[in-house]
């Protein structure tokens, strides 16, 4: 084959050849919003391609350790705690997660950048090996709960490396906690029950904890390999 024959052979096969990089939309975890929750007015909070919109807590730029890959957001190394920059106040969440054996983690909301750390001020939604971790033997700290202050039932969360599908919805001082179609955890910001709870748990010593009427979602790093996708969220009145 002469020169010339080979060089056009060589420009029509890199000219037949797929892409480099795979489209976001054929990644096999990439962010879905269906047609039904677009309706609703749900959008993506993560593009599964990069960090856009997030950014680690008291920081400009997301932290070392968070990177994304297969339309997943996952936290390999250590780095701090990762959030959204922009806040939100009513809102429904929903997002996949899945944790790593033995694993803890946590989805924080209306958190403020007011204090040293995220928990300082914002309730959080237990992410958790409950089979492995010793947070699992207690109801209060185990997968699905407002850690520390209402317990999530038994036998709801998937085992360590499976999909778990979770809804948070906040409005005004109403707030649910879904994990995968149950609603397992309910309650009212400001109300006495949570008052007495707060009174009796680690948070006593921060005043400003769960009094922030906005804030940040976040996603905790607590030291362990821990994966989500499908983050979206709808913003109610």
């Amino acid at each position: 084959m002469s020169r010339r024959a080979s060089i056009a052979l060589a420009a029509l096969v890199a000219a037949c050849s797929p892409p480099a990089t795979t489209p976001v939309s054929e990644l096999p975890n990439a962010p879905i919003v269906s047609p039904a929750e677009a309706a609703e007015g749900f959008t993506p909070l993560f593009n599964g391609k990069d960090l856009a919109g997030w950014r680690g807590y008291k920081m400009t730029a997301p932290p070392a350790g968070w990177m994304v890959a297969n339309g997943e957001v996952t936290r390999t190394t250590g780095g701090g705690d990762l959030i959204t920059e922009t806040e939100f106040a009513n809102f429904e969440l929903r997002l996949d997660w899945k944790i790593s054996p033995g694993g803890n983690s946590g989805v924080f909301y209306r958190g403020s950048e007011e204090y040293e750390a995220i928990y300082w001020s914002a309730p959080e939604m237990q992410v958790l090996d409950d089979a492995v971790h010793a947070d699992g033997k207690n109801r209060l700290t185990a997968a699905g709960s407002a850690y520390a202050l209402y317990a999530a039932p038994e036998g709801v969360v998937k085992p360590a490396g499976e999909w778990n599908s979770i809804r948070i919805v906040v409005n005004g001082n109403k707030v649910e906690h879904w994990l995968n179609d149950q609603k397992v955890v309910e309650y009212e910001l400001g109300s006495a029950d949570w008052t007495a709870k707060v009174a009796a748990s680690k948070f006593s010593q921060w005043p400003g904890y769960g009094k922030a009427a906005r804030g940040h979602i976040g996603l905790q790093d607590h030291g362990d390999r821990v994966w989500f996708r499908n983050i979206r969220i709808k913003m109610l009145p």
